[in-house]
């Protein structure tokens, strides 16, 4: 019998992978003849980069790349992207994500996706040219205009002044200037 195995992470307990491979060795101890295959999956939350570009080694899983980035309140963190063939992979939850803030430090009125723009900008600098972005897990609600922030583009009030990073800031959002939006980010 061929059998898929494809589990999301039991949060808090197993990654994804780790859930599959203790579904297989349990399947062994009864059917060891069985072909087994394993798909980890992920929601697009934690664990995602993980189940997309695993870190066992092998060229065709692609590779990871790490960074300090803006976590979401600011404070450096590190976090990694995956580049495989030419996709890059972020999972904002790596930089922009939850987990990253204590219950008390939770504030979605000043949060910021700019760490996940800080990682899609490592991706591309890795030669990714299109990015899948994961959006799951996130401790923010600006937008994404942290994010483009990263590459380049401007959030502006009504004075033409700079807005501050979160999403009550965009209660004060007039213009958006992408004059210097990285070029990477263009599509024709």
């Amino acid at each position: 019998m061929r059998v898929l195995i494809a589990p999301d992470k039991f949060k808090g307990t197993l990654s994804a992978r780790q859930a599959a491979e203790a579904i297989e060795r349990g399947w062994r101890r009864t059917r060891p003849q069985d072909l087994l295959e394993l798909v980890p999956l992920a929601d697009g939350g934690e664990g995602t980069l993980e189940a997309l570009v695993p870190a066992d080694g092998s060229p065709e899983s692609g590779e990871l790349v790490s960074r300090v980035v803006a976590g979401p309140l600011g404070d450096p963190v590190q976090a990694e992207a995956g580049v495989r063939g030419t996709t890059g992979v972020v999972e904002m939850a790596r930089a922009s994500g939850l987990a990253l803030l204590t219950q008390t430090r939770r504030d979605p009125r000043r949060t910021t996706t700019r760490g996940t723009g800080e990682l899609m900008a490592a991706a591309l600098d890795r030669g990714a040219r299109e990015l899948l972005v994961c959006v799951g897990g996130s401790a923010t609600n600006d937008g994404g205009t942290g994010m483009a922030r990263a590459l380049g583009a401007r959030f502006l009030d009504a004075r033409g002044a700079a807005l501050h990073d979160g999403g009550a800031a965009l209660l004060d959002l007039a213009a958006i200037d992408l004059s210097g939006l990285d070029p990477r980010m263009r599509t024709t």
